[in-house]
């Protein structure tokens, strides 16, 4: 059921719709490098043979799982003798490319710089923390997203009318709840679901699929744990929420689930961290000390041990007070910014190595700090424009109102604390 063309790609409309920016690209002619970053079963090796189809160029195709050094430069070897004066460069698509060390990501960089070949990566995991960033860099990022219901309904309806199997028998869907809840957004796990529903019939007879006989035929083959899967956004989800809602129980289960599952212990770490600072920050400092402490500590042990340091560390995080004051104040920081522009920065507060920048009252009138009482001195130090904007709002914990008195002593008239 794999499409011919970009025009019967399902999903994705933001990269291969009408317009679209990768869409433009490939009817251009000429293509980056890029790397294809969404969960899975929504249609990245797909998207991948379709773009070198369309552009009529050869194609190659590694796995990350399998494939070493000596196979990616046999490979750029042979696409070498394939490149032609004028003519795109071959492609080497590269499955989870999230997989390959630090090495073989090396040693293509020359090959995506001189253009030998165009890379396209395929990765469930975030680039920014897998892909090294002199790769990186040479490569653009596109974003796929889960596949919608309406877009599923398609995909389904289209397997009955077109499948080669299916197309010729009595197979119908009445209800479709039951298949879409299952696939998660997840096109191959949807047609596995039709497929094994579908296997279920008996010769000559006719299948209505419901979400009854869809539960029935399907929930007891379900997986407990897919770290490659809809299982992998959700469960981490849960854990990060129970964190959140300072429910230790239920946290240390769910990475219970996760580690009996064969999650990566690094990925679960570095959410760890993120927690630490989104959803306790400064209502406890230390949470994110223990956090990095707990990142530096599992790479040094490896599991099972690790699961210990895990465990404690989630613990004293669920435990732990809680604030997302810091979260709250970069995300109004940001939006100030987008919204405000670059209004420039006060003369008092730039500096003045040079002295043309003094005669040009670079840094006339700062103060120095640590020249006053308390060290404080009231100054502005936000351009002039947005004199008085509070970003930062301290939450209701004790270490916050400590915060706020002090800031209040300093800044109570300006910013309203």
């Amino acid at each position: 059921m794999r499409p011919a063309t970009l025009n019967a790609y399902i999903g994705q409309a933001h990269l291969v719709g009408p317009g679209a920016v990768l869409r433009q690209a490939v009817e251009a002619g000429r293509i980056p490098s890029f790397i294809i970053w969404g969960p899975p079963g929504t249609g990245k090796t797909t998207l991948a043979t379709l773009v070198a189809r369309t552009l009529n160029v050869p194609f190659y195709t590694l796995s990350a799982i399998s494939a070493g050094v000596k196979d990616i430069r046999e490979t750029i070897d042979s696409a070498k003798k394939q490149r032609f004066f004028g003519a795109p460069s071959p492609i080497l698509f590269i499955d989870e490319i999230h997989r390959f060390s630090k090495s073989q990501q090396d040693s293509l960089l020359g090959a995506v710089e001189q253009g030998v070949v165009t890379l396209i990566g395929a990765t469930t995991e975030n680039p920014s923390f897998e892909v090294i960033p002199a790769l990186l860099s040479r490569c653009q990022v596109y974003v796929l997203k889960a596949l919608e219901k309406e877009e599923l309904v398609e995909m389904l309806n289209r397997a009955l009318a077109e499948d080669e199997f299916l197309k010729d028998q009595p197979v119908t869907v009445k209800e479709y709840e039951a298949l879409l809840q299952l696939s998660g957004g997840d096109g191959r796990k949807l047609y596995n679901a039709l497929e094994l529903v579908a296997n279920s019939r008996r010769p000559g007879e006719a299948l209505e699929i419901t979400n009854e006989l869809v539960l029935q035929k399907i929930q007891q083959n379900i997986a407990l744990y897919d770290k490659g899967g809809e299982a992998h956004y959700d469960i981490i989800s849960a854990f990060i929420k129970s964190i959140r809602g300072s429910d230790p129980n239920a946290a240390v289960y769910w990475l219970a689930r996760m580690l009996e599952g064969g999650e990566d212990i690094e990925f679960i770490a570095r959410r760890i961290l993120i927690s630490a600072s989104e959803d306790i920050g400064l209502a406890n400092p230390n949470a994110l000390l223990m956090a990095n402490t707990c990142f530096q500590a599992i790479r040094a042990v490896g599991l099972p041990e690790a699961r210990i340091i895990l465990s404690q560390t989630v613990i004293y995080l669920a435990t732990s007070p809680k604030s997302n004051s810091a979260y709250a104040a970069i995300n109004a920081a940001q939006a100030l910014v987008q919204k405000t522009g670059s209004p420039p920065v006060p003369l008092s507060l730039r500096n003045a190595p040079t002295k043309l920048m003094k005669d040009l009252n670079y840094g006339k009138n700062y103060g120095y700090a640590h020249d006053h009482p308390g060290n404080f001195i009231e100054q502005e130090f936000l351009p002039e424009t947005l004199t008085g904007t509070k970003l930062f709002d301290p939450q209701a914990n004790a270490a916050e109102e400590k915060l706020r008195e002090r800031l209040r002593a300093q800044w109570g008239e300006r910013y309203g604390y």
